[in-house]
C-alpha cells in the first residue's frame, strides 16, 4: 500500500471505545485520514514521508473546548482582579480601542502557533472578525471552530435579529472547501445578550443545525442577577428560550445547581467546558465536576484565553484539574488519569459534535495526531501512559504535530509559519498596547 505519511512505532493511545493502547504500532495516513493502524514490521508499504515515533506516546491531537485566540496580546495586562472588574475596566475598553481584522489575524496566528506547540490540534474559539481567525488558523495549520461573538451594545438598540447567524452562514459557504475551519453561534453570555438576542440565537441554531458556544454561570453574581431579573436560574432561563435544544458548549459552568444539571441531562445536547486555571485566577470558584458526572453530563477541558489564564497549556490544565478535584471531593479515585485525558480528546470531540472525525485514533478518522517524546529523565520510567499524560508529561514533551494528515510541527519546529516573525510581531504590538494604556 502507498501511504502519504506513516507514523512508525511508539505507543499509540487510541482513545477508542475500548481505550486501546498499542505498543510498537504504525499509523498509515492517506488524504488526511487514518487509513490503517498496524504492528511495526507486520507489512510492507511505500510511503512519501515517515515520522519515527520510537520512545514516544502517539495520542489524538488534543482539543481545547473554549478559547479566545485573538486575546493573545493581552497576556498579563490585567492580573489579580475579580472577573467583572477585569472585564469592564480593562479588557473591554482595550478591545474597543485595538481590535480590528489585522490585530485579530496577528494575535490569532501567535495563539495558534502556541497551541500547536502544546499538542492542541483543534480549538473551539469565540471572538470577533471571524475571517481573520479562520485565515490565521489555516496558515498555522490549526483546526478551529469559530464562534461569532454576539454582545448587545450597552444602552442602545439591541442586535438586529435579522442579522444573527447571517455571517455564520456566509462564512460557512466561503470556507466550505477548507477542512480546518467551521463556524458557530456564540452569544457571549446571559448578562451581555438581551432576551430577544438569545431567543433568536436558539431559533437560528435550531433551523440551521448550528452549534452554540457561550459562557455560563462563571460567577455567583451572574446567577443572582439572573434570578433577580428573570425569576429563573441561568440554565432554566436558557431552557425557556429554547437554547438547550441546540448542540451547546457552555464555558465554565461553575455556579450550576442540581436542578439545572437535571435540565442539562434531560436535553442531553450540552457539554461543560471546564476552565480550571482561569477560574482559580479570577476566584470564580470550582466547577462541580462530580455532580456533573453523576448526572451524565459531558465534560471537556479548556484553557480560556491567555488574558485570564495566562497560557494555552492544555496538559497543565488537565493535570491541575484532575488533582484539584480529587482533593475537593476527598476522593483519590475521582477523575482518574484516563477520565481526565478523555476530557481533552473524545469528550471534547463529542462536545463539538465531531466524534466521528476527531478525538481518537481510529481507522477512517481524520489524522490529527500529537507525538510526545517520553525518553527524557522526567518521563522515565513509564508504566501507564494515562498516568504519564495526566501527571508527568508537560507541553515540552510535545515533539511533533500532524493535523489533517499534514505535519505542522516536527522536532519542536513549526512547519508552516516562521516563529521568529511571530515573536517580533508580538514585540511590536506590546509597544503599541503600552501607548494605549498609559
Amino acid at each position: 500500500m502507498k501511504f502519504d505519511l506513516v507514523i512508525e512505532g511508539g505507543c499509540i493511545v487510541c482513545m477508542d471505545a475500548r481505550y486501546t493502547i498499542l505498543e510498537e504500532h504504525c499509523i498509515g495516513i492517506i488524504d488526511g485520514r487514518i487509513e490503517a493502524i498496524f504492528p511495526r514490521g507486520s507489512s510492507a508499504y511505500s510511503v512519501a514521508k515517515r515520522i519515527d515515533a520510537s520512545n514516544c506516546l502517539v495520542i489524538p491531537g488534543m482539543i481545547n473546548a473554549h478559547s479566545h485566540l485573538p486575546m493573545t496580546y493581552f497576556r498579563g495586562l490585567a492580573d489579580d482582579l475579580p472577573l467583572h472588574q477585569w472585564l469592564q475596566e480593562y479588557i473591554w475598553p482595550l478591545e474597543a480601542k485595538l481590535v480590528n481584522p489585522a490585530f485579530v489575524f496577528d494575535a490569532t496566528l501567535h495563539g495558534a502557533a502556541e497551541m500547536i506547540q502544546n499538542g492542541i490540534s483543534c480549538t473551539n474559539d469565540m471572538y470577533f472578525h471571524m475571517a481573520s481567525i479562520a485565515d490565521a488558523c489555516t496558515q498555522a495549520g490549526l483546526r478551529v471552530v469559530i464562534g461569532e461573538a454576539l454582545i448587545d451594545p450597552m444602552g442602545s438598540q439591541p442586535i438586529d435579529n435579522k442579522i444573527i447567524g447571517s455571517k455564520v452562514k456566509e462564512l460557512k459557504q466561503q470556507y466550505q472547501a477548507n477542512p480546518l475551519v467551521d463556524f458557530s453561534l456564540a452569544p457571549h453570555s446571559i448578562y451581555t445578550c438581551r432576551k430577544a438576542t438569545l431567543e433568536q440565537c436558539a431559533k437560528v441554531a435550531a433551523e440551521n443545525g448550528f452549534m452554540v458556544h457561550m459562557h455560563l454561570s462563571e460567577s455567583e453574581k451572574e446567577v443572582q442577577d439572573c434570578i433577580h431579573e428573570h425569576g429563573k436560574t441561568p440554565v432554566a432561563y436558557l431552557q425557556s428560550l429554547g437554547m438547550l435544544d441546540a448542540l451547546t458548549v457552555f464555558a465554565h459552568g461553575i455556579w450550576v445547581d442540581e436542578s439545572e444539571m437535571e435540565l442539562l441531562a434531560k436535553h442531553g445536547n450540552s457539554s461543560i467546558a471546564v476552565c480550571t486555571e482561569s477560574n482559580l485566577k479570577l476566584i470564580s470558584g470550582f466547577a462541580p465536576l462530580k455532580s456533573y458526572t453523576a448526572h451524565g453530563i459531558n465534560l471537556c477541558l479548556a484553557t480560556d484565553g491567555v488574558a485570564s489564564n495566562n497560557n494555552l497549556d492544555l496538559l497543565s490544565e488537565l493535570s491541575l484539574t484532575a488533582k484539584l478535584h480529587k482533593a475537593l471531593n476527598n476522593d483519590t479515585g475521582f477523575l482518574s488519569a484516563r477520565d481526565a485525558f478523555s476530557m481533552v480528546t473524545i469528550n471534547a470531540a463529542k462536545a463539538l459534535g465531531r466524534q466521528q472525525d476527531i478525538g481518537s485514533l481510529e481507522v477512517g478518522k481524520l489524522a490529527d495526531i500529537a507525538i510526545l517524546s517520553v525518553s527524557e529523565l522526567e518521563n522515565l520510567p513509564m508504566y501507564n501512559p494515562y498516568s504519564h499524560l495526566a501527571y508527568a508529561t508537560t507541553s515540552r514533551s510535545v515533539r511533533d504535530m500532524v493535523i489533517q494528515g499534514k505535519p505542522v510541527m516536527l522536532d519542536r519546529k513549526l512547519c508552516l509559519v516562521d516563529e521568529s516573525l511571530i515573536i517580533n510581531k508580538a514585540s511590536e504590538y506590546k509597544t503599541m498596547i503600552l501607548k494605549e494604556i498609559k
